[in-house]
């Protein structure tokens, strides 16, 4: 439903819920709810631990999404596909931005917190602030280097290393970080495709990113690149986790997904870049995910 046919506070939540895109969490959630069950195991996480790391996840998320649309506002006015963005239209007032920004970033800091008032587990406190600085930072990437992608991949796939230390930090180990490798693998590879909409813009506004350094092709092939790594890092989580039939289904399902997304764009035809985005990542988040959990519970 387009967001002029709404009214009242169902249309301030419409408008809230796209400028920080709040669909695009079904990314990297799925994937720090999944390493949330691993680190419960051999019992399943409580249902405070996990709403703590739902909220902490759509916190976090939220606070670097507001941030981004703020230190981007001019860039993105000045760019046709971004220019109907709430800020940048003035349907949301830069002081409501940072408003907002503020509130999810105590919102998240209070929820680390209360891993150690319920659990006396301190390290989600004491990294919630580097976090939310990383996370933010990724926000000027793209003013300095042109593996900006990277570095959201990184931010991104700190979530289920992060879920695991919140659950069970004595535990954390090689599946923890295969599984950050394979997200932050994902999330890079879909930033490129997504990146190339936008290689003219990038080079008029001196911004840097791979497509615009080295052309959409070769952009496109460094992605595949990237998703084959996804496959084998998933892969060898399963080993390194002893998961079983149900996960490994999951992680076929990620292969031919993604074979599917990459297949959608070519340098010629950038057409559907967001069908490749949106609906098939997002698959590839709950199908993993889902899969995954399913397979520790009944294992």
């Amino acid at each position: 439903m387009p967001t002029e046919a709404l009214s009242g506070p169902l249309r301030s939540v419409r408008v809230w819920a796209d400028m920080i895109k709040l669909s695009h969490s079904v990314f990297a959630l799925p994937f720090a709810l999944l390493a949330t069950f691993l680190a419960a195991r051999p019992n399943a996480p409580t249902v405070l631990q996990f709403t703590l790391i739902v909220v902490c996840m759509v916190a976090a998320r939220s606070a670097a999404m507001t941030f981004n649309r703020i230190a981007d506002v001019h860039i993105d006015a000045r760019n046709p596909r971004t220019q109907n963005r709430p800020l940048p239209r003035g349907t949301i007032s830069p002081t409501a931005a940072w408003l907002f920004f503020l509130a999810t970033c105590a919102l998240f800091i209070a929820t680390c917190g209360l891993f150690y008032w319920f659990a006396g587990n301190y390290w989600p406190i004491a990294l919630s602030v580097p976090v939310l600085l990383f996370l933010c930072a990724y926000s000027y990437a793209k003013r300095f280097t042109r593996f900006a992608h990277f570095v959201l991949g990184i931010g991104i796939a700190f979530a289920p290393v992060a879920a695991w230390i919140a659950i069970n930090p004595t535990t954390l180990g090689p599946p923890a970080w295969l599984l950050m490798l394979a997200v932050a693998c994902w999330i890079a590879g879909f930033d490129l495709i997504y990146a190339c909409q936008d290689v003219d813009v990038d080079r008029a506004e001196g911004l840097h990113s791979i497509p615009a350094a080295l052309g959409i092709a070769p952009a496109l092939w460094i992605a595949r690149g990237l998703h084959v790594v996804t496959v084998v890092a998933l892969i060898a989580v399963g080993n390194a986790a002893d998961l079983r039939t149900l996960y490994y289904a999951g992680t076929a399902c990620v292969a031919l997904l993604l074979i599917i997304e990459n297949a959608l764009v070519s340098p010629c035809d950038l057409s559907r870049v967001n069908l490749a985005f949106f609906t098939v990542n997002g698959i590839v988040g709950l199908v993993l995910g889902g899969l995954g959990i399913l397979d520790i519970l009944l294992a």
